[in-house]
């Protein structure tokens, strides 16, 4: 995996081959626009199909459109120290919005360059962790006790 700056846009429009239903589409953006090609990952590709007898192979959407595909979508509600470096805190509460938390793939800041579910389902699992159950209060050391014991 590597990093770039590549950019898309969302807007509202509507495609023929999904019914002219309104719908979220992506056009190019300012900058550098993503594309499906990476010289290093179709190298690593074919290393690995002669080494294994295998035959490496793209999405027809890649190959002939161009156009990049990917199963995991992450990102959009980064963690942060404040509403200002993040959508959400490190416990996953949503800024300025009590009881709202973030846990799924948003979460996840970068693509970790493996299938994220693990990492999805431990994030979501501490997450979990972290709210007190009803009728409990969180102590300021960030601890679940129990609001009816002393």
């Amino acid at each position: 995996m590597r990093t770039l700056e590549e950019y898309l846009r969302l807007r509202l429009g509507r495609r023929a081959a999904r019914g002219f239903r309104r719908e979220l589409t992506t056009v190019p953006g300012a900058g550098r626009v993503p594309t499906a090609f990476r010289p290093e990952a179709t190298a690593l590709a074919q290393r690995v199909a002669r080494k294994i007898g295998g035959l490496p192979m793209s999405l027809v959407t890649e190959t002939v459109m161009g156009i990049p595909t990917t199963p995991h979508l992450l990102g959009g509600c980064g963690m942060g120290e404040n509403p200002e470096a993040g959508v959400i805190d490190a416990r996953h509460r949503v800024f300025g919005y009590d009881g709202l938390y973030v846990v799924d793939g948003s979460a996840v800041s970068a693509n970790p360059g493996v299938n994220p579910a693990l990492t999805i389902c431990a994030l979501a699992e501490r997450a979990m962790s972290l709210i007190p159950p009803a009728g409990c209060a969180a102590s300021q050391a960030g601890r679940v006790v129990n609001a009816g014991r002393r």
